[in-house]
């Protein structure tokens, strides 16, 4: 199948090609982020850190992602985004290159501030925003949705590949007796040539679908409340989340369980296909209840499943509440992306995007070094029983403060079934 007719069946009718390109930068970070969420914290106890030192570094990672994704968004209508793309892409390479050089704590925690480390399943980074308002503009309103479901599911396919390819450390082990710290570090070198690739294929964005600099423009005009409220919910989400990111989640497993990188990779990559199967009902399922149904109403059992984890007494039933938990917990992903693009004008979609997607990392930057402690402090799993909790409170606000506040095609339908 060429990928002319891949575009064709895969992508909603009318999509530009951008689109399609974006969604290969997707996939390529994705896969770089699936193996290095899970080998990061398996590196870091090679070198002999704690996991209350390995908390702070994964804090550092969301933290210095947070900042640089504001800046940029707040920034980004005085430049083409695609130009700020390459440099993100550079940027990338540069952080596999540095953890392969650095070993000490204060310079790996100096890499993880100012690199595009990703200790999550989801893209917490400056690319995502900057992807986004560009996707936007690549579809129309009708099938925005469905392009964002895409989006999300091409990342959540290749995290759970690349998931799976946080084996390979262990096999070079087995096979070719490589010492387990080259191994992994060879794995960041992937890494880096992925942000090369990506480099190369931004290069081919078309500059006219762009949106030109407007140096005197504000980044955030007549949507500034909408934003601000959105950010502040997305930010006690995305504390909960920090409290089990994926690189915690594996340490949690691997102590608990006393598990293998080999099998922790194939727990998360089959959590990971799950994650991605279900973002498919995303677009249906919004068309039918609406955005902000969709986002709460799979969101709010993921959170209960997550909770139960705990207190399983054994690994078959932790694994099953997880792939619930997985089932419908990036549901909402998509939903949640084309429901800020809609509620806010064109000229300020990449600076909302940024400005909703910082909590994905800047407020979500406590929390992994909380969890941390928690975990050196006890095996139990208090950290997902605390995610859990706030998520759900996070569902609860999310639903009476937005329930009202409609996108534009959803406001069309209401008025066309009232005719």
């Amino acid at each position: 199948m060429s990928a002319t007719r891949f575009s064709f069946t895969f992508l909603p009718p009318g999509t530009q090609p951008d689109a399609r390109r974006l969604l290969w930068t997707r996939g390529l970070r994705a896969f770089g982020d699936g193996f290095v969420s899970l080998l990061l914290p398996y590196y870091l106890t090679l070198l002999g850190y704690r996991a209350f030192e390995i908390g702070i570094i994964i804090t550092a990672t969301l933290l210095g992602s947070g900042v640089l994704t504001l800046s940029v968004g707040l920034h980004a209508h005085r430049f083409r985004q695609h130009v700020l793309l390459g440099y993100a892409a550079l940027l990338m390479a540069c952080t596999g290159v540095a953890f392969i050089a650095v070993s000490g704590f204060w310079p790996l925690l100096l890499v993880a501030i100012v690199g595009t480390v990703n200790p999550s399943n989801g893209d917490a980074s400056v690319f995502g925003p900057l992807e986004q308002s560009l996707l936007t503009r690549a579809v129309d309103a009708v099938h925005r949705t469905t392009l964002f479901a895409r989006y999300s599911l091409v990342g959540a396919l290749m995290g759970a590949v690349g998931a799976q390819f946080a084996a390979a450390p262990e096999l070079l082990q087995q096979w070719l007796s490589v010492e387990p710290v080259f191994a992994v570090q060879a794995m960041f070198g992937i890494y880096g040539l992925l942000g090369i690739a990506s480099f190369l294929i931004y290069r081919q964005l078309k500059p006219a679908a762009d949106t030109a600099p407007e140096p005197a423009a504000s980044p955030l005009g007549r949507s500034r409340k909408t934003v601000y409220t959105l950010a502040a919910l997305f930010s006690l989400d995305s504390f909960a989340g920090g409290l089990a990111v994926q690189s915690l989640l594996a340490l949690w497993l691997l102590d608990r369980f006393d598990l293998s990188l080999a099998a922790a990779a194939s727990i998360f990559f089959w959590t990971g296909i799950l994650s991605a199967l279900s973002q498919l009902a995303a677009a249906p399922l919004a068309r039918r209840i609406g955005l902000i149904n969709t986002m709460v109403f799979t969101h709010m059992p993921a959170s209960v499943f997550l909770i139960l984890v705990p207190f399983m007494p054994n690994l078959p039933l932790a694994l099953l509440f997880l792939s619930l938990r997985s089932a419908l917990s990036q549901m909402d992903v998509p939903a949640r992306s084309s429901y800020v693009m809609a509620v806010v004008t064109p000229g300020e979609r990449a600076a909302a995007a940024s400005v909703t997607a910082v909590p994905r990392s800047l407020a979500a930057a406590a929390s992994p070094a909380i969890a941390g402690w928690m975990l050196s402090v006890s095996a139990f799993g208090w950290p997902l029983v605390l995610c859990g909790g706030i998520k759900i409170t996070y569902d609860l606000l999310l639903l009476y403060m937005f329930r009202h506040v409609r996108p534009p095609e959803e406001e069309a339908q209401k008025v066309r079934a009232a005719e």
